[in-house]
């Protein structure tokens, strides 16, 4: 396809996502079912391009500002757009691509088009960002808010905050956790490689495999078997660090789709009971499908609409509650860059309460000497330590369950003893952004 209807399908797939409150994955996923025509190299195309001026719009249009110094008169929105895109492509080196006559039918404004090689000259340029302060200057080199990058900075110090910033901008690898109850991680790893499939072994989950090259991996016959899941590497260890016993009883709380209620049940092996809840029956729908595909025999779904609606039947029941809690998900903005840009602080401050919430509805369930296991799958306190001091305060019958640096898996991230929680950062270790605390309730005497 001619590299301007690649840019024309780009522009309209971005239009489409500023207008929506979904996630651009799926918004991308939708745009290409709907148009079958585009072959593998066209798609590739729209979908990098969209998710790199997703990933770098602030600095997009810190750019696209700067180069129309001297063109006066506001842009429409589609030549925004359009200008956005060309921008993003300059810092990939790519706008010699890009001439006034590819760029002129995809432009509505007579001044926009009366100063199009201007502006393609300007953009041609590297933007040279001289902003201070420090928080505008990440801000605008890495394309985050003012706010996040703030928090970040009072959490971590700026030179932290910096590389979390610069990495959450990386692309996730695509990372598949091998379903033990079916194959064994070698294995499945030398029938990918029949099949032309190059992957590495994870370097810190024992049941993960890195793909080395982007493919869809739905279509395999081995996925429709049930061999594997695609599953961040973070999210494979938080199952593993709190390692359930094959004779436990364990409440997966906010199960949604079930990518940690499958593992947990390879973990346990097939054995003990797991029961998985959520308020979304859709996506418990397709739990349904992936245990029955995955071979999962020990997992009951059920749909609740509060958590209250399991204490009369299971009070006291469960050695693991596990609350895989609603968060901002900023640890994953890798595999989501529109995320940056749809997350508030009210945002926050609302789901940090629906998380005290849950956590403390929770209570209950756990049977004493039982654990309650908290995760979240950001990277702001206000989700993380400050919920589990807050619970702590109004339940003093838990404590915390400090990290055991004997445990490889500890030892491996750079966890030591003198650690209270787990926590994982795509700077550092390379996975999602993670947080992990384990408490023990105390048997009352």
């Amino acid at each position: 396809m001619h590299i301007s209807s690649l840019l024309g399908h780009t522009q309209e797939l971005l239009g489409v996502i500023f207008k929506s409150n979904r996630p651009a994955d799926s918004l991308i996923d939708t745009y290409f079912r709907a148009r079958k025509y585009l072959g593998s190299h066209d798609r590739r195309f729209i979908a990098e391009t969209t998710y790199g001026t997703l990933r770098h719009l602030r600095k997009c249009e810190y750019h696209l500002t700067t180069a129309l110094a001297g063109v006066s008169g506001n842009l429409l929105n589609d030549d925004k757009i359009i200008l956005l895109i060309v921008a993003y492509l300059s810092f990939e080196g790519r706008i010699q691509e890009i001439t006034p006559e590819i760029l002129l039918p995809r432009l509505t404004g007579t001044q926009t088009k009366e100063n199009v090689a201007f502006l393609l000259t300007n953009l041609a340029k590297p933007p040279t960002i001289s902003v201070e302060p420090v928080i505008q200057r990440i801000g605008i080199e890495y394309s985050f808010p003012d706010w996040m990058v703030e928090r970040f900075i009072k959490q971590y110090g700026e030179s932290e905050a910096e590389k979390i910033c610069s990495s959450l901008n990386e692309q996730a690898p695509l990372t598949l956790r091998v379903n033990t109850l079916r194959v064994s991680v070698e294995q499945c790893q030398e029938e990918l490689q029949k099949q032309g499939i190059e992957t590495t072994r994870t370097s810190f989950s024992p049941v993960g495999l890195n793909i080395t090259k982007r493919i869809n991996v739905f279509s395999l016959p081995v996925f429709r078997d049930g061999w594997f899941e695609v599953q961040d590497e973070g999210s494979q260890l938080l199952p593993i660090l709190f390692d359930p016993k094959p004779n436990a009883k364990v409440l997966d709380v906010c199960a949604g789709a079930g990518g940690k209620t499958l593992e947990l049940a390879a973990l346990m092996k097939n054995r003990g009971e797991i029961f998985a809840s959520d308020i979304n029956g859709f996506r418990l729908e397709e739990l349904r499908k992936r245990t029955k595909r995955a071979g999962v025999q020990n997992v009951r779904v059920q749909e609740i609409e509060t958590i209250e609606d399991l204490v009369d039947r299971y009070k006291a029941f469960f050695d693991i509650v596990f609350v895989d809690a609603p968060c901002s998900g900023l640890g994953t903005i890798r595999r989501n860059p529109g995320m940056k840009w749809m997350v508030t602080e009210q945002t926050v401050k609302e789901v940090s309460e629906k998380q005290k919430a849950i956590l403390h509805s929770s209570v209950p369930l756990v049977k004493p000497e039982g654990r309650l296991v908290y995760a979240t799958c950001t990277l702001l306190k206000q989700e993380n330590e400050e919920v589990i001091e807050k619970f702590l305060m109004l339940h003093p019958e838990f404590t915390i369950v400090k990290l055991n640096a004997d445990i490889p898996l500890v030892q491996s991230v750079g966890g030591t003893s003198k650690d209270l929680f787990f926590k994982l950062f795509p700077h550092i270790q390379g996975t999602d952004g993670f947080f992990c605390a384990v408490l023990k309730k105390q048997m009352i005497r």
